[in-house]
This record gives structure tokens, sequence and C-alpha cells, in this order.
């Protein structure tokens, strides 16, 4: 059995002193593991990096077998990334959160074209204003999607403001008034063309974060819960700094005179 399609590397990790056992996403075939031979040489190890496009081929005598993995790089993704703290970080998050939370071999095409809607990822809050939509996206490969397209309560579309943190639904800022302290706050930018502040990104995180607590993290064995709580964790970490700066560099921008 064999097959050749493009993939996006969601992890490499040494297998034995030589060779690499990596774990990809296709379009067509989801996410599939396999061996790569010589996998820890530095060519093979430059091309199977986390978050990088490849041209994979993967060949094994039955299909249950792990298989073995040859590929060609078609793009590096991360390579503009080495000076971006906080793009790296993103980036790996979300191959962790494919690789570590989706079921295997199980074609998963959405989602496939949410990591191409993704990239490229820098430092601006516009792209992560897309890896929390990425998020959802995820949310919703697994059946546990967010639903912003009308209030719970009224069924109007008009200024939704709030979710339930227990049914995903959004709600109306009048309707949602009088339990406004126990629901999630919904930003904009999550259902209108917005470009969000840093507030707003921390609050998008927040909110898919509940999510993904709720639905995901307690199906997770310990370890693939600490592997992806550690790579959140640092993109969380990077907003608030993101969030911290913002502010003082608003204040030390010059007022332009009025002639």
């Amino acid at each position: 059995m064999d097959w050749s399609a493009p993939a996006y590397v969601l992890s490499f990790r040494a297998f034995g002193e030589r060779d690499a056992v990596v774990s990809v996403l296709t379009e067509e075939h989801g996410r599939f593991a396999g061996l790569v031979r010589g996998g820890q040489s530095q060519k093979n190890k430059t091309h199977w990096q986390p978050g990088h496009l490849v041209n994979a081929s993967w060949r094994a005598r039955l299909s249950e077998h792990l298989g073995t993995f040859t590929g060609e790089a078609i793009k590096n993704n991360s390579a503009h990334l080495l000076h971006s703290p906080l793009g790296l970080a993103t980036l790996l998050s979300a191959c962790a959160l494919i690789d570590l939370t989706t079921p295997e071999r199980m074609p998963l095409t959405g989602l496939f074209e949410s990591v191409g809607d993704l990239l490229p990822l820098d430092e601006g809050a516009d792209d992560l204003a897309r890896y929390v939509r990425f998020e959802n996206e995820v949310l919703c490969a697994l059946g546990y999607g967010l639903d912003f397209s009308r209030c719970a309560i009224t069924g109007t579309q008009d200024d939704l403001a709030y979710v339930s943190p227990k049914t995903g639904r959004a709600v109306n800022r009048v309707a949602a008034s009088p339990w406004a302290e126990k629901l999630l706050v919904l930003p904009d930018f999550m259902h209108k063309a917005l470009v969000p502040s840093w507030d707003d990104i921390a609050a998008g995180l927040h909110l898919t974060g509940h999510f993904i607590e709720r639905h995901v993290f307690h199906h997770m064995p310990v370890y693939a819960l600490n592997q992806l709580s550690a790579k959140r964790e640092r993109v969380l970490d990077l907003v608030d700094k993101c969030r911290m700066v913002a502010p003082r560099l608003l204040e030390s921008k010059p007022l332009m005179s009025i002639s």
C-alpha cells in the first residue's frame, strides 16, 4: 500500500540513533504517521520540521503497519519565523493541536485548508486572529464548533457579544445582560471582518481555550496534554507581552501638528 500527497508536517521525534517518526496532515488521508529512515541526518531533519509543507510518499506492506515516509520539501514555513517568537510559537501550537487531538487516518479536508489559510504567520494581531479562528476550526472538526450565527435567546444576528460556556452559542448583548458575568466574551473579529486589538486576541484565546479544555483535554493522555498545554501556554504568554507593550507604543508616538 502506498500514497503520495502534499502534507504539512505536524511532529518530528527521534527513533533510535538515526531514524525519526514523523506525523503529517494530508487533505485526502488525514493525519498519518510514518518512519523516516535516516531522519536525524541534517538534510532530512531540515525537511521534516513541524509546519513545513512537503510532498510526502508513504509506503507499507500492509495498511495497518507504521510504514515509511520519503519526501521533498515544498515550502519551509518556519524559516522566516526564526526571529519571530510569537509567530513560531503559534505555528508549533497549531501543529500540536492537530497532531494530538485529531483521529489518525481520517480525512480532514477542512483542516488541511485551514492550515493553508493560517500561513504565513508573523507577529501581528491579524496573524493571531487567524490562529484563534483556526482553533475554532479544529473544534468544528472534532464536533465541538462554536455557533456565532445568531443569538441563542432571541434568534437575531445583531450585537452578538457573549458565548454560553456550556453550549458554545452566541448571545446578544442586551439579552445576555442578566448573566453577562457568567458568559464568555465574544470578540468581534471572531464573526466579523475586523482587525483585532491584542486584548481582543486574548479574549479569543480564552474563548476557544475554554472549549478545548472542556471537550478535548479530558480525552487526552497525560503526555499529550502536557505537550499541547505547554505549546499553547507559550502563545498565551507572548500575547500577554504584546498587550503590555502595545499601550506604551501608542503613548510614545508624537502627536502630528495641524497647520
